[in-house]
C-alpha cells in the first residue's frame, strides 16, 4: 500500500524558513518524478515544485528563487526547503508524484504551514 507522509510544517514569521519532508513507502520512489503541492484555504490545490529521477527541478513562478526541492532516494524521502516565506505561502503542503494523474497515489494528510507575524 502506497503511503505519503508529510512533516515539518509549523508557524513561522514572514521572512523565515522551514524544511518540509515527505516519506514515501509502497512505491519505487527512485523511479518516480516527485512533486510538492499546496492548498490554501478556499483555493484549489496547486503545483509548486517537482524533481525528476535525475535531479532536474521545476518550480512555479510564485516560489522560484525561494524554495528548493530535493530528494534522497536511499531514504525514499522528498524535501522542500522554503525560505523568505510570505503570508501568501500559508497553506497545507502535500507531496505526490508529478504530474498528478489518476494513477498517482492517494494524497497524504499534508502538513500545515502558516506564515504570520
Amino acid at each position: 500500500q502506497v503511503q505519503l507522509v508529510e512533516s515539518g510544517g509549523g508557524l513561522v514569521q514572514p521572512g523565515g524558513s522551514l524544511r518540509l519532508s515527505c516519506a514515501a513507502s509502497g512505491i519505487i520512489f527512485g523511479l518516480n518524478v516527485m512533486g510538492w503541492y499546496r492548498q490554501a484555504p478556499g483555493k484549489q490545490r496547486e503545483f509548486i515544485a517537482s524533481i525528476g529521477t535525475g535531479g532536474s527541478t521545476r518550480y512555479a513562478d510564485s516560489v522560484k528563487g525561494r524554495f528548493t526541492i530535493s530528494r534522497d532516494n536511499a531514504k525514499n524521502t522528498l524535501y522542500l526547503q522554503m525560505s523568505s516565506l510570505k503570508p501568501e505561502d500559508t497553506a497545507v503542503y502535500y507531496c505526490n508524484t508529478s504530474p498528478y494523474n489518476p494513477y498517482s497515489p492517494k494524497w497524504g494528510q499534508g502538513t500545515q504551514v502558516t506564515v504570520s507575524s
